[in-house]
């Protein structure tokens, strides 16, 4: 029979505060309401970026059903989250930022400056602010960067949800408009699918022509060698174009409806 685990006289058992423990500590310090941040799009190489933030209900953080990283839920799951977000939330506010615009100004400064446009366009102003992946300067107010903030925090998993739902919805409204591509199917996203599209027609307005494969397809079609990357840039990372000459592609993924961020 084996010994039963040590513990110290002191220990007391305390239950795992679940998403919404940052959130509930930082009102406890008077630094309500907490607004988190997330992007949508970031690694597709056609169609906007979307950023959102939101500002959950204190009073009602306890009675949060359905809210995870939007890449764990299905889609009707996220509509389902998304419903109930907009509903119940202090506020909220998302930014989209066309494609085009990520070409002139770059990926990572768009990336940035929606999640400052998408704080200030909350209402009540927030005391806090959470971020998913890096710190962002010029936020206005407090803030702290989590390392996966989707997966940890419930307000930054409903920002993601927000930016999710609402960039899906815009790929399948514009798919219509460009049947070639299957945009309602993957999203934007490098699948083998979109890449054998792209390869057959070039790219549309919606294509971020600053993205490696992007520029790679126009190259071709134009009869002139591809651009490589340097030595030390790792494969399937999203990188601009600006800086490097030439961005890699997305991991594929499934064919299926993606759920990548």
């Amino acid at each position: 029979m084996a010994a039963p685990e040590w513990r110290h006289p002191g220990y007391t058992p305390r239950r795992a505060p679940g998403l919404t423990g940052y959130e509930r500590v930082l009102i406890r310090a008077g630094l309500s309401p907490v607004a988190g941040i997330d992007e949508a799009g970031r690694g597709a190489c056609a169609g906007p970026l979307v950023v959102a933030a939101v500002m959950l209900n204190p009073a009602k953080l306890s009675g949060l059903t359905g809210i995870a990283d939007s890449k764990q839920l299905t889609p009707a799951a996220r509509e389902e989250a998304y419903q109930e977000i907009t509903r119940t939330a202090l506020g909220w506010h998302r930014v989209i930022i066309p494609a085009q615009q990520i070409d002139a100004c770059g990926l990572h400064v768009c990336n940035i400056e929606g999640m400052r446009r998408a704080l200030a366009g909350l209402t009540p102003r927030p005391g806090y602010a959470l971020t998913d992946g890096f710190p962002v300067r010029g936020l206005a107010v407090p803030a702290l960067a989590m390392w996966k903030g989707d997966e940890v925090a419930a307000c930054v998993a409903a920002a993601s949800i927000v930016a999710k739902v609402t960039r899906d919805r815009i790929m399948k409204e514009i798919s219509p408009q460009y049947p070639e591509y299957g945009f309602a199917r993957h999203k934007g996203y490098s699948t083998p699918s979109h890449m054998a599209a792209l390869a057959e027609h070039g790219p549309c307005a919606e294509h971020r022509r600053s993205f490696a494969n992007v520029i790679g397809v126009v190259r071709a079609r134009a009869g002139l060698p591809p651009v490589e990357l340097p030595a030390d840039v790792p494969l399937g990372v999203p990188v601009e174009a600006s800086e490097v000459g030439q961005v890699s592609e997305e991991e594929a993924g499934h064919e299926a409806e993606l759920s990548y961020g």
